[in-house]
């Protein structure tokens, strides 16, 4: 049976459920037993190594708890007794479980704040039963599961405000293999959502064969960072990498803007930074003061960008995703550019079309590409255009791998085109970024005021479309 067969019986059955109410409620429920069937097999695989080298094994989750010991049987636990066991016993044990390692702390961080949504214990046990059907324990469960993981992430839309934490797999793909990280850098993403910026690093070290021992799954498991500051998004991230074959990921939960913002010692700096910070959100003056006097600004992207260059060693690059917004803006956004300009070399702008982020934002996005230590002299910019017969892209017409493809036989080969165009520094005004193609003839020029009108009644009427259609579905 496929996996994706497994999660639509899944969420048929949660559907049925007095507890849930609504995908983020349905998604939480799936994540906390997902990763206690995950972490039983890890904690299998760590039992077999030690019996190698003749050691005992101390499990992590204490051994009644371990999901072997209660779940496995498909007429074990039911009804009220199972929903007494899970709400009585595995979730108060497990949220304050003793912290003798960084498992531990993995583990107490999964259920700090998570829930057991359901109230039958009956449905709960044909959950659990269907969960029992996928063996982690076989690569070819692990591999097609983490595809159907994907799917199940980006088919999230009323989870909260879902745009916040995810990232279309191409965009990530795409920035990644910009960038081209080795395992023996430092690599944070200091809002990494539900994980896809690194997620999509651990697959490139495959591809490019820098996988070859235990030792460099260690060096990887040391270098690769994430930070997250809220629950559901943080346990997807925990699940995702553990899918990965990550033992321990390396994921804090907290807010990267509360904490240390500048004056990093070398240690605590990264080589590499890829991420989709927040936009559009503001933070509270007691965030904003931790930052210098310039930076100050409640607008959470714009201390974010002010973050990643304080943070970046010398010579690190990063690859960010930001809005349209930092590129003409103003105030903060001007010193943001200003010290960008002289002490980065910002050399590519990737300008993405309307849509890639639909249905989460209609917002208009940018991918940068920077390196530290050199002072911009020069900048690309590459406009991916839209597909013949495309207005924008949609959920339902996403981007793709495909779309990204001439930029990457372009990216090593740079010539202007009618999609890239080349911008001295000194052509800058006033750290205006926002520049548009000079190659692209703008089809308003040469209209006429009726064909004009005609147009804005055409671009109402599709406004119009997508609200009924956004209705609709709040509506179901």
């Amino acid at each position: 049976m496929s996996m994706e067969t497994i999660l639509k019986r899944l969420s048929n059955i949660m559907r049925t459920d007095d507890g849930i109410n609504g995908d983020a409620q349905r998604l939480e429920q799936i994540v906390w037993m997902l990763f206690l069937k995950l972490f039983d097999s890890k904690e299998e695989e760590w039992e077999i190594k030690e019996s190698l080298h003749n050691m005992k094994y101390d499990s992590i989750i204490p051994t009644k708890l371990r999901w072997k010991s209660w779940a496995l049987k498909e007429d074990g636990m039911t009804g009220e007794e199972l929903l007494e066991f899970v709400d009585r016993t595995l979730f108060p044990t497990l949220k304050n479980i003793e912290v003798k390692s960084n498992k531990h702390q993995t583990v107490r961080n999964i259920f700090t704040d998570t829930h057991n949504y359901m109230k039958s214990g009956t449905l709960l046990r044909q959950i659990i039963n269907i969960i029992n059907e996928i063996d982690f324990n076989t690569q070819t469960d692990r591999h097609q599961f983490n595809d159907i993981y994907e799917t199940m992430l980006r088919e999230l839309q009323s989870a909260g405000n879902a745009g916040e934490f995810y990232t279309p797999r191409p965009v990530t793909q795409f920035v990644v293999d910009m960038i081209q990280p080795k395992i023996n850098e430092r690599i944070l993403d200091f809002a990494c959502g539900t994980g896809g910026f690194l997620t999509c690093t651990l697959d490139y070290f495959e591809r490019t064969n820098q996988i070859g021992s235990a030792d460099d799954m260690l060096k990887i498991q040391n270098n690769l960072k994430g930070i997250e500051k809220k629950q559901l998004p943080h346990a997807l991230c925990m699940t995702n990498l553990l899918l990965h074959g990550i033992d321990i990921p390396n994921i804090e939960r907290r807010n990267s803007l509360a904490g240390q913002v500048y004056g990093f010692a070398d240690k605590d700096m990264v080589d590499v930074i890829l991420t989709n910070p927040p936009y559009g959100g503001t933070e509270e003056a007691g965030i904003q003061t931790s930052f210098a006097k310039e930076y100050r600004t409640s607008e959470t992207a714009d201390l974010f960008m002010a973050l990643l260059m304080e943070k970046l060693s010398d010579n690190g690059r990063a690859g960010i995703v930001l809005p349209d917004s930092i590129l003409f803006g103003d105030g903060v956004k001007n010193n943001i550019k200003s010290r960008l300009l002289k002490e980065f070399n910002l050399h590519t702008i990737v300008r993405l079309p309307a849509g890639v982020f639909s249905p989460y934002t209609s917002i208009t996005t940018n991918l940068l590409f920077l390196e530290k230590g050199k002072p911009t002299k020069e900048i690309w910019y590459y406009e991916i255009p839209l597909p013949e017969g495309y207005k924008s892209f949609s959920k339902t017409k996403p981007i793709t791998n495909s779309h990204f493809e001439p930029i990457k036989e372009w990216w090593n080969n740079r010539i202007e085109n009618e999609n890239a165009w080349l911008v001295k520094v000194e052509e800058i005004k006033n750290y205006n970024l926002d520049i548009k193609n000079p190659n692209k003839v703008d089809e308003t020029d040469n209209m006429s005021i009726e064909d004009l009108i005609l147009k804005m009644k055409e671009a109402i009427n599709e406004n119009q479309e997508i609200m009924d259609q956004i209705e609709d579905v709040l509506n179901d």
